[in-house]
Order: C-alpha cells, then structure tokens, then sequence
C-alpha cells in the first residue's frame, strides 16, 4: 500500500521579498525552499532544517501558512506539503538540492515548479487582506 509523502515548503520573507531556490534536481526550475519531513521529525524542524540545507539561512517560522495535497502537485510522488510563513536577515546562498538562491521582489517572480506559483498566489491574497 502507497501513502502520501509528508512534506514542508517555506516562504521565507527578508524585507518584503521572497527567498526561492534554484533546483539542482529534476523537476528543475525555481521553487520554494522544502523538502521531504524525516521520520521522528517535526514539521517545524523540517522546515527550519530545510531553510538552512537549501539557502544557508537561520530563519525565524511566523506561522503555519496551508496544506497543499493535490495528487498531482509533485509530478514525482504524491505528496502533502505544510507550508510555513518564515522571515530572515540575512543573503541566502545555495546548498544541498539548490543550485542557486536568491530573493525576489513579490512582482518579479519567476515560473516555478510543482504547485508554487499557486502557494505564492494565495500567499500575495493573504498578504493583500491584511494578513500577518
């Protein structure tokens, strides 16, 4: 019997501008720093472990942002991603799965993987009614 792979995707927010990565791996492309949860592990720490693998930054989480299950979201596995609002101070450098990192302004965002630009979208709504 298959089931879903638990995942963790972060926006990571560093004055008003969001930290994606380039992905070294097939699906190649830009993304939202993630990746897959360990086992014995909590999402929390997966996604500040993530952050840090795959952008070298120490982030501080805000808040549980959405759950993301569509079947086909990941054209690799079928996986659920929790996703985390998080903030940083410092210039994120590529590690791990990412070839590159960089911040972004909101409107200048390149096409991206998987189902992140549909994240972000929900991300910049949230953000336009005011939320924290």
């Amino acid at each position: 019997m298959k089931h879903p792979l638990p995942t963790v995707d972060i926006i990571i927010e560093i004055n008003g501008r969001i930290v994606l990565i380039e992905r070294k791996n097939e699906p190649c492309g830009w993304a939202l720093p993630g990746g897959f949860v360990d086992y014995g592990e909590s999402l929390e720490d997966a996604a500040v472990r993530e952050a840090k693998e795959e952008t070298g930054l120490d982030i501080e989480l805000i808040r549980q942002f959405h759950t993301y299950s569509d079947p086909t979201r990941d054209p690799r596995f079928h996986t659920i991603s929790t996703v985390y609002i998080a903030k940083a101070d410092e210039e994120p450098v590529g590690g791990d799965d990412a070839k590159e990192a960089r911040i972004f302004k909101i409107d200048e965002l390149p096409d991206m993987v998987f189902d992140h630009g549909k994240i972000i979208g929900d991300y910049i709504k949230y953000r336009t009614k005011g939320g924290n």
